[in-house]
């Protein structure tokens, strides 16, 4: 299969919990936008309003504070595209860099040594219906279909669902995560979005939420959201001993998710 690199761009809002606003490259928006006058205006502890982009969520995202505790509260800048947030726990600090059309996100979490949290790169992405999820095959998932309890099964069909399908809309909300999966991609047509997350000695997963207008009610719409994340629960309150990403004895934690995207070379349609 030929393919290119196709140069992205990232921008974000500093103001608004650090929210990436547009993830851009070869003619094509990759985030997928819900306009809400109600995001702007959030205080911390708020439910979750939905308006797209890629969100931060640490320490948890589902659970108490709702899909965290840092997307409802505003950062400040500290150096060239480096963000922080600060908590009576943790500190975590974001630098966005550009390495030839390929983005990288480094983050560094100072706190407690033993600190237990889960994050994730929250990121909504604008994809068509016939888009398909990619991930190494047996990868062990667990499913989450509300009201039931987690189950677990191999990717890409666990428990029978073929979730790398993320389409067509079938009236279905299905989260997921892809356990010890650091790295997994989208295509759509004839490109390629890949996220790659590095952090040594950490659980690392991808999570997904495939909303096919199956929520919310009573005007449900479609979502898709890919998620690198430290840890392998949503809710770290129910997370185990070793679903949770934990601070080592040096108070401080970093890792790196990196973004690229490429495209099929004209006329290969393998």
């Amino acid at each position: 299969m030929v393919s290119h690199l196709v140069p992205l761009a990232v921008d974000y809002t500093a103001t608004h919990g650090g929210r990436w606003t547009t993830l851009s490259g070869g003619g094509r928006e990759w985030l997928w936008q819900r306009p809400d006058p109600a995001r702007d205006a959030v205080r911390p502890g708020d439910p979750f309003v939905d308006a797209g982009g890629l969100e931060e969520c640490l320490p948890t995202v589902r659970g108490r504070p709702d899909h965290g505790d840092v997307w409802s509260r505003p950062w400040h800048a500290v150096g060239p595209g480096t963000i922080a947030v600060e908590r009576p726990s943790f500190v975590l600090t974001r630098r966005i860099t550009n390495h030839a059309g390929v983005v990288v996100a480094d983050y560094r979490l100072a706190a407690e040594p033993g600190h237990r949290f889960i994050w994730a790169a929250h990121a909504l992405l604008d994809l068509s219906p016939a888009a398909r999820l990619h991930a190494p095959a047996g990868t062990r998932t667990r499913l989450y279909l509300d009201p039931d309890p987690p189950s677990e099964g191999p990717w890409p069909a666990p428990a029978g669902v073929p979730l790398d399908r993320l389409g067509p809309d079938d009236g279905t909300a299905i989260g997921a995560v892809l356990l010890d999966c650091p790295r997994a991609g989208v295509t759509d047509g004839a490109d390629r979005l890949t996220l790659e997350l590095q952090c040594d000695g950490q659980p690392r997963s991808t999570a997904l939420w495939r909303n096919l207008r199956g929520w919310p009610a009573p005007e449900p719409y479609r979502s898709i959201g890919v998620e690198p994340m430290l840890g392998a629960a949503f809710d770290l309150a129910d997370a185990g001993p070793d679903d949770a990403a934990v601070v080592p004895a040096a108070g401080e934690l970093t890792w790196r998710l990196t973004v690229s995207a490429h495209r099929l070379a004209q006329g290969d349609t393998r």
